[in-house]
């Protein structure tokens, strides 16, 4: 594929990685709405335990991956591409907002499965359209802007959540969600537009081209990916988490419930600024040295969590340590696949890399999930701290660097 740009120093930030910054921006903010409130809906309404959220959230996972592994090869025609992305935030935001509707907790790990499957599908489209946009020396700067869209959103939707709950109720406000994620489908379709203007679409093989993955050298670094993704809970979990230990004293389960989506907004607006950082240093140092920053910057986060503190600072400290470190983390794994493979591999190189996050994350929040139910909560948190300890390990010994790889 041909791309026609001027001076990559001047014009890395175009219309359309704005468009794409956006769409992430606008989807977050409508899932995130949901997400935040998810966890006190399912309890307030339907007396659901952390177990059954944490079932919820991993299966839901699992499914995402799946469709990335299935949108992963439809990525690698350029044909396809602006359809999967556009059809994918649409069936995102219809599914979430239809979690309204529920009236029992099948239904809502229904909707939710469907909505993360929407996002799956479409996940490895975007990312390969975005690498399209970019220079190669500018990868990081990219994918740290559609990380920080994506963060800014989930500073939003909880923010209108929070609003929303107080003034028209949890399941009136799930409903609203439909209305941001309208405008996503929107934005990536005039980024789609823009790929399609400044390309040469070509007909690809729509399949894994996994030995293609394999001689390409991208599985070694994936590696330490893996393990971090296998501590990576849900944030469901943290939110839950903050609830529970906020809700002390005099102050109600209502109360500790919105101060808990609060830290978590903040959490979210760390991880937006630590994105675009991010995104500058790997640029400059490559994504092996940002991704092990992020790593331990997460360990430090869950041994936050795993404290039994009923303060609302010490826990906001946790959630801003846990949002540096997916800030830092996501865009050098974004970053990794573009360095390594390809144009015409790089649709499955995503969708290998979207199904080892889903997948991990399917693992880490289910048994998160069941250690604090059976065990105890500091239990699961020292669980998940373990996987970072392991992953960051790993990471100081691999080749995460394409240079290396």
């Amino acid at each position: 594929m041909r791309i026609k740009r001027k001076d990559s120093k001047k014009t890395w930030l175009n219309a359309g990685i704005g468009s794409i910054g956006f769409a992430s921006f606008f989807s977050d903010s409508g899932h995130e709405m949901v997400t935040s409130l998810l966890p006190s809906f399912l309890t307030s309404a339907f007396h659901a335990s952390a177990g059954i959220l944490g079932l919820i959230e991993g299966v839901a996972d699992a499914l995402a991956g799946i469709m990335k592994l299935v949108g992963g090869p439809l990525a690698n025609s350029e044909r396809l591409r602006g359809k999967l992305a556009s059809g994918g935030y649409l069936g995102t935001a219809a599914a979430t907002a239809a979690i309204g509707l529920a009236t029992s907790v099948w239904q809502v790990g229904a909707f939710r499965a469907l909505a993360w499957m929407s996002r799956g599908l479409r996940s490895p489209a975007r990312d390969t359209m975005l690498a399209s946009l970019a220079d190669k020396e500018n990868y990081g700067k990219a994918y740290g802007i559609e990380r920080a869209g994506d963060n800014l959103g989930a500073v939003l939707g909880p923010l209108l959540a929070s609003v929303l709950v107080g003034w028209i109720g949890i399941r009136h406000a799930i409903y609203f969600s439909i209305i941001p994620g309208i405008l996503a489908a929107i934005a990536i379709t005039v980024a789609a537009k823009a790929v399609k203007k400044n390309s040469e679409p070509i007909q690809r093989r729509i399949r894994l081209e996994f030995a293609g993955l394999k001689e390409a050298k991208l599985l070694r670094p994936l590696l330490p990916v893996t393990f971090f993704e296998l501590g990576n809970v849900a944030t469901t979990l943290l939110i839950l988490r903050a609830t529970q230990l906020l809700h002390t004293g005099a102050r109600s389960l209502t109360a500790a419930a919105s101060l808990a989506i609060l830290t978590y907004a903040a959490h979210n607006a760390v991880a937006s600024i630590a994105a675009v950082a991010g995104g500058h240093w790997i640029d400059r140092s490559g994504p092996k040295v940002v991704f092990a920053t992020g790593v331990g910057i997460y360990f430090l986060a869950y041994l936050g969590f795993a404290t039994t503190s009923h303060s609302w600072i010490w826990l906001l400290g946790a959630f801003a340590l846990a949002g540096a470190g997916i800030g830092l983390t996501e865009p050098a794994e974004s970053t990794l696949v573009p360095r390594i493979l390809p144009d015409h591999l790089r649709g499955s190189g995503f969708g290998l890399l979207g199904g080892i996050q889903s997948f991990g994350g399917f693992a880490s929040t289910a048994i998160v999930g069941l250690l604090y139910t059976v065990i105890s909560p500091e239990a699961g948190f020292v669980y998940a701290a373990a996987w970072m300890l392991l992953a960051g390990i790993l990471s100081s010994r691999s080749r995460l660097n394409s240079t290396d790889a």
